[in-house]
C-alpha cells in the first residue's frame, strides 16, 4: 500500500498525517536570538495516551495538544471534527494500535458502544433476562433516561424491539 500524507485540519503547514497511521512535522522556521534555523521534515514518535491509543503531541501558536493518531486520520481522511459527541471514530478490528485508514471509521456513539458487547445476559444490546420474571426486558437509554420497551420470552424478539426502536430514534434526529 502506498503512503499518502494530508494535512492535518486546524494543523495545516505545520503537520501531515498519512493513510499508514504516521504523522510526520513539515520544515519551519524557529527564530532564535542566534538568527534561527529551518527545522528538517521528521515523522513524529508516538506514545500511548491514558487510554492506550497511540499519540503525538502537536504544537501550534506556542500551545502543545495530544491528540490520537486515529482522530488525525479521521480529520484529515473521513472528515471528522473533534468534539462532536454524536460520532466517535471506531477501529474496525478492535485493536487500538492498528491504525491503517482502511481499519477506521466515523460511526455513532450508540453504534460504537453497540458494536462489540461483551458479557452481560444477552448477546444483544439493550435485552438482558430478568431471572424472576423468567422472561427477556428489552430497554433503551435516551439522554441518560431509561424507557422500557418490555418483556419477552425470546431472546431476539426482545433485540428486534430495541432495534426498531433504535432505528425510529435515528430516523427521527
Amino acid at each position: 500500500m502506498k503512503e499518502l500524507y494530508k494535512d492535518i485540519p486546524e494543523y495545516e503547514g505545520l503537520y501531515q498525517v498519512s493513510n499508514l497511521g504516521n504523522v510526520k512535522s513539515l520544515p519551519k522556521f524557529h527564530d532564535t536570538i542566534y538568527g534561527g534555523y529551518i527545522s528538517k521534515e521528521r515523522i513524529l514518535k508516538t506514545t500511548n495516551n491514558p487510554i492506550h491509543y497511540k499519540s503525538v503531541i502537536l504544537r501550534k501558536d506556542g500551545f502543545g495538544e495530544r491528540i490520537a493518531v486515529h482522530q488525525l486520520m479521521a480529520m484529515a481522511f473521513l472528515n471528522y471534527t473533534r468534539g462532536n459527541r454524536k460520532y466517535s471514530v471506531d477501529h474496525i478490528d478492535n485493536n487500538k494500535h492498528n491504525n491503517l485508514l482502511s481499519n477506521l471509521q466515523v460511526i455513532t456513539q450508540r453504534e460504537n458502544v453497540s458494536k462489540d458487547k461483551k458479557g452481560g445476559t444477552s448477546e444483544y444490546v439493550g435485552v438482558c433476562f430478568h431471572k424472576r420474571a423468567n422472561k427477556w426486558v428489552s430497554s433503551i437509554r435516551i439522554n441518560g433516561e431509561l424507557n422500557y420497551l418490555g418483556l419477552f420470552q425470546d431472546e431476539f424478539e426482545a433485540h428486534l424491539t430495541y432495534q426498531s426502536n433504535l432505528s425510529n430514534l435515528l430516523n427521527v434526529a
